[in-house]
């Protein structure tokens, strides 16, 4: 269950800004420094919002796909110089190549780890609000899709009740397949029919139509100029970083890379960054501290 934070608090455009340059920099900056201090920020941020047990369920599910893409990288990719051994097929197994995997995978867990807590704050409401002046029918889309998994995982565990109280549970695996089929099949035909319903709802309301206006409960204050501020400031020296060659990194043929001052400050800048989120959790939790104990 998802927890009130002081940066779900934020403006949207904020929230855009930070998980856009967070994602960027995790998904493009192949430091290996950078990489483990994006993987950690966003599990800090995802320990705010969600709990320890939350982030603990995902880690059980990432760490296998983790490890497959640790292991799989050196079967297929064979460059490097520092050679381990050979496959039976006579490829060499290099050093670099088990390196780059394993900087691969904590990529793709810390952006997994990046993108749960998006779809957590950026809810579909947020979404409608940055896009839907401008792109409509564009707003409409996405805001369905963010809406899709969590309704379609909620009316599937209750149509799958009322079938097991219809029934009782299934006695087999052939059951089990049968009952599984039948059930997502229900599951896909209420979700096509209320996408249908949802759509002809919002063009009965005029969505779309020139000169209409919505309402908006969001209101850009001094507070999100200062979090946003703050958020392109030490974006803007990660990206400075990255485009000036400072967390360049080299995988293959040798391991390598820049270790500078210049690249210890950029590294300092992604953590500022990527611990904004659990930073203004905390100002807040002090605060609300200190005026409880005063009362």
């Amino acid at each position: 269950m998802e927890r009130r934070d002081a940066f779900s608090g934020c403006h949207p455009l904020v929230q855009l800004v930070y998980f856009a340059l967070v994602l960027v920099l995790g998904m493009f900056v192949m430091h290996p420094a950078c990489l483990l201090a994006s993987l950690a920020c966003a599990a800090g941020y995802l320990t705010v919002l969600r709990g320890g047990k939350a982030l603990g369920r995902l880690a059980r599910v990432l760490a296998p796909m983790a490890l497959m893409a640790a292991v799989v990288n050196p079967a297929f990719n064979h460059r490097g110089v520092t050679v381990l051994g050979h496959f039976p097929s006579g490829n060499p197994l290099t050093l670099e190549s088990i390196l780059y995997g394993l900087a691969a995978a904590v990529m793709l867990a810390a952006v997994v780890l990046w993108c749960t807590c998006c779809s957590a704050v950026m809810t579909s409401d947020r979404v409608l609000y940055l896009v839907g002046r401008g792109a409509p029918s564009l707003a409409l889309l996405l805001s369905m899709v963010l809406r899709f998994l969590p309704r379609c995982r909620a009316q599937y565990q209750a149509v799958r009740e009322a079938q097991m109280g219809l029934s009782g549970p299934p006695r087999g695996g052939l059951e089990r397949a049968r009952m599984t089929g039948k059930l997502a099949s229900v599951t896909v035909t209420w979700a096509l029919e209320n996408a249908v319903a949802a759509a002809e709802s919002m063009k009965s309301r005029g969505y779309g139509l020139p000169g209409r206006t919505a309402y908006s409960r969001y209101r850009f204050d001094s507070r999100d100029r200062r979090v946003l501020g703050w958020v392109l400031l030490w974006g803007g020296v990660c990206l400075w970083g990255w485009a000036a060659g400072a967390l360049g990194w080299h995988w293959f043929p040798m391991v390598g890379g820049a270790v500078s001052p210049a690249a210890g400050a950029c590294l300092v800048a992604q953590l500022a960054l990527g611990l904004t989120p659990v930073i203004l959790h905390a100002k807040e939790a002090r605060t609300w501290k200190r005026l409880h104990s005063a009362i």
